[in-house]
């Protein structure tokens, strides 16, 4: 596995386990106050749903699983899986908030835009980079 999927993996793993847990564990908190820091991103579009908010906790939670299963096993396989996840995830959701900037503050659109941009770039490396080579064969076994 190249060093560049290793490291969209930990992106994907990491960004979608701080979600994951945060969302699931204290929808409410998550609602209110996601990012941190003061800021607000998820509370300026629309009203508190704690199904919702609990939904995305816990799919953030399977994608991080995923996403670590592939770098635990280093399995070129399950990593491009969790890329495509991520990419099926991350695109269509920077999408709408890329059209959805209402509410924002300058600062809080470019940081939004920024991070769902990693996110999703993300899943585009851990997909395909440097497909083919000897470096990023799969030489994990058959399931």
């Amino acid at each position: 596995m190249t060093t560049i999927r290793r490291a969209a993996l930990v992106v994907i793993a990491a960004g979608s386990l701080f979600v994951g847990v945060w969302a699931l564990a204290a929808p409410r908190s998550f609602y209110d106050d996601f990012p941190g820091a003061g800021r607000v991103w998820v509370a300026v579009d629309g009203p508190f749903n704690e199904h919702l908010v609990r939904d995305v906790g816990a799919l953030n939670l399977s994608l991080a699983f995923v996403a670590a299963y592939a770098l635990v096993t280093a399995s070129v396989a399950v990593g491009r899986a969790a890329g495509g996840a991520a990419l099926i995830f991350g695109v269509p959701h920077l999408a709408y908030h890329a059209a959805n900037l209402d509410g924002f503050d300058a600062g809080d659109s470019i940081a939004l835009l920024v991070s769902l941009t990693i996110a999703a770039g993300a899943g585009l490396l851990a997909v395909g980079p440097r497909l083919g080579t000897v470096a990023d064969r799969d030489t994990s076994p058959a399931p």
